[in-house]
């Protein structure tokens, strides 16, 4: 038996979804700069996978005048596991957005979405049709998949233990400051390291996506690419010490943080012990140490807006 498996039946990230007011500037973005496919349109709709990976999408924009994040969707094992979590979380008193059903979205399944504790949209599916994709060739600096969602939360404690008691994510490793206490909670539902991510911030919002690269050579060319397009780079190239990935952070037009990353660790045994690294050291941000130390102005930067969909169901 894999004992990575979250025992809820979550499997793993599928999509992030936001929306954004300047929609035709952040399609071209994607497509153009960040090297993501768009596979559909759907009125003030756009779907963006990655050539490689099997999901049918991995980021959907959608036209609105206020920017906001959407939904975070993860993968479910069956039809049962859903109908299983939604009435758990039912029975827990958390309000769910909608009854498990049919999916109206690219690719169908069955799934349903709730509100988490701090009021994000987080829908859970089952059954949706895969994508035809390919293996990325040597040298090309596009995305592969999506590595995973990082959120501020102004108690990311308390978020933290939402996600481990209700949904069953387990705590892979934290970051922590002598003056700010726990900065950040890396949590998992499979063997990567982490699919998701609580941050310290002043309110709820997104602090980033990351998307995962073929390689250290294609993350590199991408992150130049990224560069040379006169997109803000906030932090990078550089590599993390929790996890174990490579990180480049870029702005996108709307404002909110992009991460091309590789190499994300991979946990081969369930026995794994959560470590607390200190932000003073500096191997904890980067342990190459080619990355401008981490500052507040850096930080500032993937604090965002304030959420304006907080526990505000999105229209689709």
């Amino acid at each position: 038996m894999n004992t990575h498996l979250n025992e809820h039946g979550i499997t793993h990230l599928r999509h992030v979804d936001l929306a954004v007011p300047d929609f035709e500037r952040q399609r071209t973005f994607y497509k153009d700069t960040w090297g993501l496919t768009e596979v559909g349109t759907d009125g003030d709709l756009s779907y963006l996978a990655a050539e490689g990976s099997p999901e049918q999408y991995i980021v959907r924009l959608r036209k609105d005048a206020e920017k906001r994040l959407d939904l975070i969707s993860f993968g479910s094992e069956s039809p049962e596991t859903v109908d299983a979590l939604a009435q758990k979380l039912a029975s827990q008193g958390i309000q769910l957005v909608n009854e498990p059903d049919k999916l109206q979205t690219a690719g169908g399944g069955y799934g349903f979405r709730f509100f988490d504790i701090d009021g994000r949209t987080i829908e859970i599916s089952s059954d949706v049709e895969t994508r035809a994709f390919r293996e990325i060739e040597e040298k090309e600096a596009i995305p592969v998949r999506l590595s995973h969602a990082v959120m501020n939360s102004q108690d990311p404690n308390r978020t933290r233990d939402f996600y481990a008691s209700v949904l069953g994510f387990k705590l892979s490793d934290t970051l922590w400051g002598e003056h700010m206490g726990e900065m950040m909670h890396f949590m998992r539902c499979n063997d990567w390291h982490h699919s998701l991510a609580i941050a310290r911030g002043p309110h709820t919002a997104v602090h980033h996506v990351s998307f995962e690269m073929r390689g250290l050579d294609e993350y590199l060319y991408g992150t130049g690419r990224v560069m040379r397009a006169g997109i803000k780079k906030i932090w990078g190239p550089g590599r993390h010490h929790a996890g174990n990935n490579t990180f480049t952070y870029f702005l996108d037009p709307s404002g909110n943080t992009m991460e091309y990353t590789t190499e994300l660790e991979r946990l081969t045994t369930d026995q794994w012990h959560p470590h607390v690294y200190d932000i003073a050291d500096p191997n904890t941000q980067d342990m190459w140490g080619i990355a401008d130390p981490m500052s507040e102005f850096i930080a500032r930067d993937s604090f965002n807006d304030p959420d304006r969909g907080v526990f505000v169901a999105p229209p689709v």
